[in-house]
């Protein structure tokens, strides 16, 4: 890390000393307003922000003689403690900072807080987990007897090691090599049929060309996704669905409300704005979105992309459209660009099932079990994709008490240390790779709270993206941020050991993330007004924009989908007949037929009749022989 990149990561001292004057402004306010509560091992923070806020509500200038300073790390002291006396303002800023920070971790918290509640208020009250537990079984897919989940991890532990050692010791592992300890997997190689692009070529060219307009209305009198956005008060569906087409529209585009009325003839900004204000709600969207969804999965031609048994994950980042260097925050990509990222999840057949904003600041790996556990659609994942950002040992850990089957590609996974069980040893030739031994007493000893945990996560008393931020969260960890991340580091070295020696899994992981890129790119290109930058910074308008265009993503794929089918079936009684495994190589992601821009006319006079679609265009045949 190079001079520039210290001086301006967030946290770092000097930064934050330069920023006094602002945090000066609202803190005071703050502190008087907030009742703040701890474990004993904040107690020295406690005291010290309860001295801060007396020496400020009473204007003294000098801090009492004898301050708590327990809490000032190591990377604060120099900055504190100066030729022997405290400096107020670097003391009262560590304090502030690392108030911050205990509560991410838990170890302070809020009185009538729900998103820094203590730790004990999101789980499930201990007295009704005993009785759960009592009743049985817990709605849980691991075993809830410790004895017997160890034994069985530690056999499949065991069998993974001897045929790792065996093969890399034969030089058989698949693409992959193991040489003085250092782990190395080739690149995945290209398998695309070589008439493959052809064959996607010429069955687009007989996909009709349609405005997006008229896209929507044929999706809707497919699958009446529009009924799914009822009044707030009355549950009614809109009186005119052209009108609640265009604002959803409207925030699938980026257009705007305001922009949306002066390009959409017979349509006001006042009945778009009262139709978006009274039926367009997040659980509209999801309801709507889940319709979408579950007739795309009823398609024959869905199952040449994927059983619907597997997914991924990935965020898409976009920019807020304004500088962002006086907000102090960060992004390892994008620097102090101030933007979002909409957290998207997709099935291995195409369908988007949920999605979710979130800040281009903060760390994936928390959201991925959110869109695994809470999407409303029928599909039964077991198998879940992402890349490095969105793994750690939390997520690793969590994953197997709700089954689902986590497999990242991680980039650097030749650096990522194996664990074993007490006493159990390897061969040399994996020696290195090793990390250490796992503690299992401790596992063992929380057992019982991790059980409580994942029957709170599907209960709903918390979600799984709030306790795994709370459990991550740096400084401290407490005894059941431990467990989970030593059951994390067992699940990862068995998947680390079936990544080596599997090269069907690599090559899932790599076909699923990059269905999510190529979704991405769909999702950018309807995403285009305003230069593609979120210029409202309130949350739930944000929230809207992400769910408008998952919307939007969900029904061109519906729509190519369908049309995709017909051409399929075109070329067959011409006597160009694909073979599945060449067809399962046209995506139904294409654009390039379908105008986005323009006026947007609704138009419901020249749709398909019902049960009948579009005439397919005539092209001459592109396949070569």
């Amino acid at each position: 890390m190079n001079r520039a990149e210290v001086q301006h990561r967030p946290g770092h001292p000097p930064e934050l000393l330069g920023r006094y004057a602002t945090i000066r402004k609202f803190v005071p306010a703050l502190l008087e307003t907030v009742s703040l509560q701890g474990a004993e091992s904040a107690a020295s923070l406690l005291k010290a922000i309860g001295l801060i806020r007396e020496a400020w509500r009473t204007g003294k200038r000098v801090l009492p003689a004898t301050v708590p300073t327990g809490f000032v790390r190591r990377s604060w002291r120099s900055f504190v403690f100066q030729q022997g006396a405290i400096d107020r303002r670097a003391y009262e800023i560590c304090a502030i900072w690392e108030l911050r920070e205990r509560l991410r971790a838990g170890d302070i918290w809020v009185e009538g807080s729900r998103q820094y509640q203590a730790l004990e208020a999101t789980l499930i009250p201990q007295p009704t987990f005993e009785a759960l537990k009592a009743a049985g079984p817990l709605p849980l897919a691991i075993d809830p007897v410790f004895t017997s989940y160890i034994a069985g991890r530690g056999e499949a532990l065991k069998q993974d090691l001897d045929v790792v050692t065996s093969l890399a010791k034969a030089g058989n592992l698949p693409d992959a090599t193991i040489t003085d300890g250092e782990l190395k997997i080739s690149p995945l190689r290209a398998n695309m049929p070589d008439k493959a692009e052809a064959a996607r070529d010429a069955a687009y060219s007989l996909v009709p060309r349609v405005k997006i307009t008229d896209l929507l209305i044929e999706v809707d009198a497919w699958t009446g996704f529009s009924a799914c956005f009822t009044h707030q008060r009355n549950g009614r569906s809109a009186d005119d669905r052209n009108i609640l087409l265009a604002a959803v529209l409207a925030d699938g585009i980026n257009l705007g409300l305001t922009r949306m009325a002066e390009t959409c003839r017979g349509v006001t900004l006042r009945q778009l704005a009262w139709v978006h204000d009274w039926h367009v709600r997040e659980e509209t969207y999801t309801a709507a979105l889940t319709r979408l969804i579950e007739a795309h999965r009823a398609l024959p031609i869905a199952r040449l992309w994927g059983d619907g048994t597997t997914s991924s994950s990935d965020g898409q980042y976009f920019q807020a459209g304004s500088q962002g260097a006086g907000i102090g925050d960060i992004n390892a990509r994008h620097g102090n660009e101030p933007g979002v990222a909409f957290y998207t999840h997709i099935s291995d057949q195409f369908g988007p099932f949920h999605t979710k904003v979130i800040a281009a600041t903060a760390s994936e790996a928390p959201h991925v079990l959110d869109g695994l556990l809470y999407h409303q659609t029928g599909l039964q994942i077991s198998e879940h994709y992402t890349d490095t950002g969105g793994a750690t040992d939390h997520v690793f850990g969590v994953c197997p008490f709700f089954g689902f089957r986590f497999a990242p590609r991680l980039r650097d996974i030749k650096d990522r240390r194996l664990y074993l069980l007490p006493g159990m040893a390897v061969d040399p030739v994996l020696e290195p790779m090793v990390g250490g031994t796992l503690d299992i007493a401790h596992v063992e000893t929380n057992w019982n709270d991790l059980l409580r945990m994942g029957t709170s996560i599907h209960a709903g008393t918390t979600t799984a993206s709030a306790m795994l931020r709370r459990l991550a969260a740096f400084p401290r960890q407490n005894g059941l941020a431990i467990a989970l991340r030593e059951v994390g580091r067992l699940e990862r070295t068995l998947f680390t050991l079936d990544w080596i020696r599997n090269l069907d899994l690599r090559r899932r992981a790599h076909a699923g993330l990059n269905k999510g890129e190529a979704r991405n790119a769909l999702a950018r290109a309807i995403f285009f007004n305003r230069l593609g930058e979120l210029r409202d910074r309130q949350f739930e308008n944000q929230a809207f924009r992400a769910s408008g265009l998952n919307l939007l993503v969900a029904a061109i794929i519906l729509w190519n989908s369908r049309y995709l089918a017909a051409a399929f079936d075109s070329l067959d009684q011409r006597g160009e007949p694909l073979a599945p495994e060449i067809k399962k190589h046209t995506v139904p992601l294409g654009w390039e037929h379908i105008s986005l821009t323009g006026d947007y006319v609704w138009n419901d006079q020249r749709q398909p009749a019902p049960g009948e679609l579009r005439p397919l265009r005539r092209p001459p045949s592109l396949l070569v022989a």
